[in-house]
């Protein structure tokens, strides 16, 4: 009697002859870049280093397409996005030592965001490893201890015929759910020296489905198909599952209205009847959703931004849907469900029974007036109309990357997405200088879209020197900044708790004539003419800036009092 695991596939004459003859002038560094082809991957971020030149001189030898970018910690947004966009582990090549830690902010957004990026990194040569302190250039005593509490999973490789498989590993730990960064690390000398080792063909790497149990699901649905008043929260991880159909007709048979996250925008159609939109920041919204008598939240930890900084108290019975288990029940008490958000989502339709509820449009119309009343109230025209703006000229399938920026925080609550997976921003961290290099690599998944960045002047002096690799590879990004001349979201804070600003202005450059200096068109623009630059960039093929001088100010808050 044979058993499935007792197979073992036969190589084939020439898969035999071309394993005992591998061609020659391989290294170490051609196991990493033929085992990542071989998983799928078609394109690699990075910067090279003295200890990393194994595996920068293998790409010459491999199909992989290399986008390069001037800071390691701008290569790791570049893959963040990637990933993203795809859905993809996103390779990113870094060298040793001071190159590794600085993608460490990268990677932690990475993390927040459930961002799948596999990072390999060279290491000091293989004598040093331990911690002996032999002196080697770039030397730390446990490089991967500063990354264990950043990405999912650390792998340190010893020999080069752990490669394969070390990078295997991390490729599934990086798509398993809930996605996020991997870090792998190699020393040099193992990338360096020859390899007799075959040309790695075969790898297989499936992440493995987080599959809900089927006694929560069906007290799920008998709790949502008997609610009076049920509300959804729609997270980031329904994004990542591609579920926003089946929330779309959940939603609909329950006839449950639903709020996105910031993480989740685009999860839901804006304009449905159904849609109380994404204005979490603010107490309508939360009153709303803290009378519903039962509340499902899938694909988000209900953390500080989703639940208006920790004021919002659910008195009804919660369900929460969330692939990360160290999520469940983190904030509230919860009927717990360990799992994908598709999957779980599929499992509830297959038995939800329908819903009619003929004043749920009714009662989202009026939280909506309500919201618009309050913003109203406060004379914030110019930025409505700057943020109109934008959504005019950007086209509907276009993605956009959006920096730690007053227009970003309006967006979140304010912004139609008009799609999942298509906004996005650095609010897992809450880093500055995500946008720009994150459309960058963006642009890289899909060349045929433009992209847009927004990032205000602070944020951008953190990634000025992307243009670089903006013009070099002739990316299709339009990068939209904002100057008010400092930080301006901490110039409100620090004026709103002590009465002025410290250390919030910036002295910085014409940013026009700076972009055009790199090869890259740029031009000042008003909020009046705004649109009609935008636009005109936007379907202009290649990089380009827009300056918006312009001072923007926040809506009120409504968690302090």
């Amino acid at each position: 009697m044979t058993h499935d695991h007792d197979l073992v596939l036969r190589p084939s004459a020439a898969q035999t002859e071309a394993a005992l003859n591998p061609p020659p002038g391989r290294n170490g560094g051609d196991l990493v870049v033929e085992t990542l082809a071989g998983l799928g991957a078609t394109t690699v971020f990075g910067l090279p280093g003295q200890h990393a030149l194994g595996m920068f001189d293998a790409l010459r030898r491999s199909s992989l397409q290399y986008v390069g970018l001037r800071v390691e910690n701008n290569a790791g947004f570049a893959a963040d996005a990637y990933g993203r966009i795809t859905g993809e582990a996103a390779p990113l090549l870094l060298s040793t030592g001071p190159g590794a830690l600085t993608s460490l902010a990268a990677l932690q957004e990475a993390a927040a965001a459930s961002a799948p990026v596999l990072a390999i990194s060279s290491q000091i040569p293989t004598a040093g490893l331990g911690g002996g302190r032999h002196g080697y250039l770039h030397e730390l005593p446990d490089q991967a201890a500063s990354f264990r509490g950043v990405v999912k999973s650390v792998h340190t490789v010893r020999t080069q015929s752990q490669i394969p498989s070390a990078i295997a590993e991390a490729w599934e730990s990086a798509l398993t759910a809930p996605h996020g960064p991997v870090w792998v690390e190699i020393p040099q000398d193992v990338l360096l020296a020859e390899t007799h080792l075959p040309v790695v063909t075969a790898m297989d790497a499936t992440p493995e489905d987080v599959v809900p149990r089927p006694e929560l699901t069906a007290v799920a649905a008998h709790l949502l198909s008997s609610a009076e008043r049920p509300a959804i929260i729609a997270g980031g991880g329904v994004v990542r599952a591609d579920a926003s159909g089946k929330l779309k007709s959940l939603a609909e048979r329950l006839q449950a209205p639903v709020v996105t996250t910031f993480g989740g925008k685009g999860a839901f159609p804006w304009e449905h009847p159904l849609s109380l939109q994404s204005w979490l920041e603010d107490r309508h919204t939360t009153d709303f959703l803290e009378d519903a008598d039962v509340l499902l939240v899938v694909g988000s930890g209900l953390g500080e931004l989703s639940s208006n900084y920790h004021t919002f108290k659910p008195r009804g019975q919660v369900i929460q849907i969330e692939a990360d288990l160290g999520k469940l029940e983190s904030n509230h008490p919860a009927l717990g469900i360990h799992a994908d958000a598709r999957l779980a989502l599929s499992a509830l339709l297959e038995t939800v029974e329908e819903r009619t509820d003929p004043t749920a449009a009714d009662r989202v119309r009026t939280l909506l007036d309500r919201v618009r009343e309050r913003i109203a109230s406060q004379e914030l025209t110019l930025e409505q109309d700057v943020l109109t703006s934008v959504r005019r000229a950007l086209p509907d399938d276009s993605p956009s990357f959006w920096d730690m920026t007053i227009l970003a925080y309006w967006a979140w609550s304010a912004f139609d997405a008009r799609g999942a997976n298509t906004m996005h921003s650095a609010q897992g961290a809450g880093g500055l200088g995500y946008g720009f290099p994150a459309a960058l690599g963006a642009a890289a998944a899909d060349p045929t879209r433009p992209v847009l960045a927004v990032s205000g002047d602070g944020g951008a002096l953190y990634s000025i020197a992307e243009l670089a690799t903006a013009k070099q590879y002739d990316l299709n990004v339009t990068w939209l900044i904002v100057d008010d001349g400092g930080y301006g979201i901490l110039r409100e804070y620090m004026t709103g708790a002590f009465g002025q600003a410290t250390a919030t202005e910036l002295a910085r450059p014409d940013y026009v004539a700076l972009a055009e200096s790199f090869g890259v068109p740029g031009i000042r623009t008003t909020p009046e003419t705004l649109e009609q630059d935008l636009a005109k960039a936007l379907t202009t093929p290649g990089p380009s800036v827009v300056l918006l001088p312009a001072v923007l100010r926040m809506f009120a808050p409504t968690h302090l009092g």
